[in-house]
């Protein structure tokens, strides 16, 4: 786990070794173990190093082949990696390291840029090849570790993160309109443009080909495929192979030669890994978030997980911390949350935060249960939305309603301010949103399992990035790798094929009501929480029955309680001031009304408070240049 930056100027002019320097320190809290720097002629690469596995100077980047041929800087880890160096050393390479890098050079000497489809893995690769003067960048298959892109003419700069263009003489900030809609729509950006005007996210399982006369050519190489179920699989056969590789993945995602801990709150997920991890480390470390609720009430009282976290740690025997979060620590944190996320995603963050900011105090590597909900179904209330439409049309008017998440495309007009909304294209949020279903040929919009086959596909397109994106960024933040052991290449491609009769429980009820009692449809695709279905099942033998049965909850702190109380002086000092910086783009009386709405507990706007705020700091910090403190 690491930072990686890199300079190529196509036309031939020389690199600065101070310009690659100044770019890899901007990032350094990537990677504190060390740092290294490549440069010849017109291409430059860095490298900041938070040492994982082989932690001597043998596995220091950036790193060459042995017949010299290919120099790589690479992010991430490579699971198989020893499955892959024992076929190398088989055809006669030798190696000096036990480092996963190793292996990446001598497999690019070995078999070229097709290596890449072959990790298991999450990375972000620089590959240069020094005979052609061409330069690969590539990314794992579900975008677990972040690369971006930035081109200028003949300039083409690159990092794990985009601070580190600000670096160069040649890249000024500027707000990209199109991004900002897309954002203020979702809650999310669909695509791969940023809130950076020029700057590019390169799209997971995506090798990128560059040089004097192939300027970014893409290669995409994998996609997720739910359109084709087992339906000869039986519930017993989805159960036991579940649980198989579920057992094989966080045993590979355990590699490392620094401590490995868990986060463990109160549900199944990372109750799941902590089971399997527990049993193969002597006092496992685990760590929990939990919140001050004496001002909450509602369904946020309940969103303190710290008992159920607390029953699994006395159960696996686990080193347990714990930190409790107040509504006080959203000030502090916030500025600090915007200045590392740069590329605004999905909710409520801060929490993952202060929680990865524990856990790098024990350990260096922490497993995560992100995935879970999106290969098995874990959002059954979404799916239940759709599943019974007529056709395709009507799945995406159903669906586009519902992933408007802040500004409704009807209200743009109000929220912004005359000179961005004169640079909008309205319609294009939803050109976005089909674009991601319109993809893949293979979906069809036939029957609800094909409905539900369709939403998990785009949920783990468009949500599942964006949570990627917000582990990477806070835990680097840290100094703390996170792993996801349910973004495993063998799990995911089982996990594809399982009927979705065995994810949800309750589909075939659902059909029923649709059919006989079309009032009550609301309530209960509100009611029921029946997804992973056959993830519990394979788990039962593992977790605690009250584990197994919880009903899903979110990470996620009271905020819409806090925005009322304890934070709501901040939130109008930030927002409704004379200083607030993004009134230049959201129209002041707008956030007024919001704001007023909420606090009058008219409607909850806790996402679109959380966003405004968001923005506003990313204003000042990346727009105005102000500085954040200690």
């Amino acid at each position: 786990m690491c930072g990686i930056a890199g300079v190529f100027n196509i036309g031939g002019e020389s690199v600065a070794l101070r310009t690659i320097k100044a770019m890899t320190q901007r990032i350094a809290h990537r990677g504190p173990d060390g740092d290294g720097f490549f440069v010849e002629d017109n291409i430059a690469l860095g490298h900041k190093r938070l040492a994982i596995l082989d932690v001597s100077d043998k596995g220091a980047q950036p790193m060459q082949s042995r017949d010299g041929k290919w120099v790589v800087v690479f992010n991430g880890c490579i699971y198989n990696y020893l499955e892959l160096k024992a076929e190398l050393r088989a055809l006669g390479h030798s190696f000096v390291s036990s480092t996963d890098t190793e292996v990446i050079t001598e497999g690019l000497s070995e078999f070229g840029t097709d290596y890449f489809e072959r990790f298991n893995g999450m990375f972000a690769i620089a590959a240069w090849h020094r005979p052609s003067k061409t330069l690969y960048l590539s990314r794992d298959r579900y975008g677990i570790k972040p690369l971006y892109y930035y081109q200028k003419g003949n300039l083409l700069l690159f990092s794990s993160e985009i601070k580190a263009f600000m670096e160069h003489p040649e890249f000024k900030v500027e707000l990209n309109p199109s991004a900002l809609n897309e954002y203020f729509t979702f809650q999310n950006i669909f695509t791969y443009q940023t809130l950076f005007g020029g700057v590019t996210m390169l799209p997971p399982a995506n090798t990128v080909k560059v040089n004097i006369s192939s300027p970014l050519r893409h290669h995409s190489w994998w996609d997720y495929d739910f359109s084709a179920p087992d339906e000869k699989m039986t519930v017993g056969e989805a159960k036991e192979e579940t649980e198989r590789l579920f057992k094989q993945a966080v045993i590979r995602q355990m590699l490392s030669d620094v401590p490995v801990g868990s986060y463990l709150s109160g549900g199944m997920d990372s109750g799941s890994i902590t089971a399997i991890a527990s049993k193969h480390v002597r006092r496992l470390a685990t760590f929990t978030a939990g919140f001050e609720l004496s001002e909450v009430d509602g369904v946020e009282a309940g969103y303190d997980e710290r008992i159920d976290a607390e029953l699994m740690a006395n159960h696996f025997k686990t080193e347990h911390y714990e930190q409790v979060i107040n509504a006080g620590d959203l000030s502090w944190s916030l500025p600090r949350v915007v200045w590392h996320l740069e590329d605004l995603r999905v909710g409520m963050s801060y929490p993952n935060y202060y929680i990865s900011r524990l856990a790098s105090k024990f350990v260096k590597v922490c497993l995560q249960g992100t995935g879970g909900d999106e290969l098995y179904g874990g959002y059954p209330w979404r799916y239940y939305r759709v599943f019974q439409s007529l056709d395709q049309n009507s799945f995406f008017n159903n669906y586009y309603g519902f992933w408007q998440r802040l500004v409704p495309d009807e209200q743009k007009k109000e929220a912004f301010s005359s000179g961005i909304y004169s640079h909008m294209d309205l319609g294009e949020p939803r050109t976005v949103f089909e674009r991601v279903f319109t993809f893949n040929k293979k979906l069809k919009y036939d029957t609800p399992e094909q409905h539900i086959q369709n939403s998990l596909y785009f949920e783990i397109k468009t949500f599942l990035p964006g949570l990627l994106l917000v582990g990477d960024k806070l835990s680097m933040a840290n100094g703390l790798e996170e792993r996801f052991p349910f973004l495993d290449n063998d799990l995911v491609n089982f996990a594809q094929k399982i009927p979705v009769r065995y994810k949800l429980g309750n589909l075939e009820q659902m059909k029923k009501i649709d059919e006989n009692t079309v009032g009550n449809k609301k309530h209960a695709y509100q009611q029921f929480d029946d997804g992973k279905n056959v993830l519990r099942k394979a788990m039962a033998d593992f977790l605690p029955e009250k584990i197994i049965n919880r009903k899903k909850q979110g990470f996620s702190a009271p905020d819409e309680s806090w925005y009322r109380g304890g934070n709501a002086a901040y939130i109008k000092e930030l927002l409704l001031n004379k200083k607030t910086i993004s009134s230049e783009f959201i129209n002041p009386a707008y956030i007024q009304k919001i704001v007023d709405e909420h606090v009058n507990k008219r409607i909850n706007h806790r996402l679109l408070i959380w966003s405004f705020m968001n923005f506003e700091w990313w204003c000042r910090i990346f727009l105005n240049n102000e500085k954040i403190g200690d």
